[in-house]
């Protein structure tokens, strides 16, 4: 004990500095208090590759607007002494085997490709969001009773029911966009299920359960606010999907049909003069890859920039 009272007394005092206390800088705010969407914006922009992918999505979205304006030609317009033309100065990706301008042929069919990608995935988003909300806030039976539903949806063979649907429904945008959504939302719908399930046990839900507030209000208010970060990185991981599946179903002569034209049905008629003509293949597809590129680097941002658990 002497021992350790003396090894006390041997530490001089001026082996410690007083620390001052700066009076003037006491209620100096050190940084800017910030919303959480403004710190996942400050978050996002930090990411270079996922704002390079944004820019490359707006470069391809703004040729799909102005393209045929700014080639000159109308992307219906046939003329057979031309056609098969290479790049060149007058027609900048070429001619098809019909004369027709492929510049403005894939600024047009990017239109339809995009629009069908981010219209189906938003109603995939919206769909399952409300189902699978729904699922995991009201539980037990009804819970079990939804989700038999989904997976009996989910077992329905894709390319059949879009077949079926189309012979229903008939040519079209938007009876294409029905077929590809009809059974598409099953997987949101679990996915918000499950956050929804750990949501309903917090706090804030229950305050609201004892001031009276309906199933609705809550589901809408509390619950799908909260699972919004998530569903906004599923939506940019749904629309390339879509994309594809939309090219796909074109290039097997499902889905977009003449006179109008996608990215997908291009490629379809560009395959049998690939040997020959390769270049009626490459842009349609080039366009398809960036596009899908984009996307799915933006939601690799997106993940990054919208999980609370990163936030500085």
């Amino acid at each position: 004990m002497s021992d350790t009272n003396q090894k006390a007394i041997d530490i001089k005092q001026e082996k410690f500095n007083i620390v001052g206390i700066d009076e003037k800088g006491a209620e100096k705010i050190n940084r800017e208090s910030i919303t959480y969407w403004q710190d996942a914006w400050r978050r996002f922009k930090e990411n270079k590759v996922s704002m390079g992918a944004a820019i490359l999505l707006l470069t391809i979205i703004l040729f799909t607007i102005v393209g045929p304006i700014i080639s000159g030609h109308d992307y219906q317009f046939m003329d057979t002494d031309i056609k098969n033309q290479l790049p060149s100065t007058e027609h900048w990706f070429g001619t098809d085997n019909m004369g027709r301008d492929l510049f403005s042929r894939v600024s047009i069919g990017g239109r339809t490709s995009i629009v069908i990608g981010i219209s189906c995935a938003f109603i995939v988003m919206i769909i399952g969001s409300i189902y699978g909300g729904l699922a995991g806030y009201l539980g037990g039976t009804i819970d079990d009773i939804m989700m038999r539903i989904v997976e009996i949806i989910g077992s329905v063979p894709y390319l059949v029911l879009i077949i079926l649907l189309q012979l229903i429904l008939g040519d079209g945008l938007i009876p294409l966009i029905v077929a590809m959504t009809v059974v598409a939302w099953g997987g949101t719908a679990r996915m918000v299920r499950g956050q929804v399930l750990q949501l309903k046990e917090q706090e804030f839900v229950l305050a609201e359960q004892a001031l009276g507030a309906s199933t609705a209000r809550i589901i809408a208010k509390h619950l799908l606010p909260n699972t919004l970060a998530l569903i906004l990185v599923q939506v940019s991981f749904k629309v390339p999907q879509y994309i594809f599946s939309e090219a796909f179903l074109s290039y097997i002569g499902l889905g977009v049909k003449p006179p109008e034209t996608s990215w997908g049905a291009l490629a379809s008629a560009a395959q049998p003069n690939l040997m020959f003509y390769p270049y009626q293949l490459f842009f349609p597809s080039i366009f398809i890859a960036l596009t899908m590129l984009s996307f799915t680097l933006m939601g690799d941002g997106l993940t990054d920039a919208l999980d609370p658990k990163l936030r500085k």
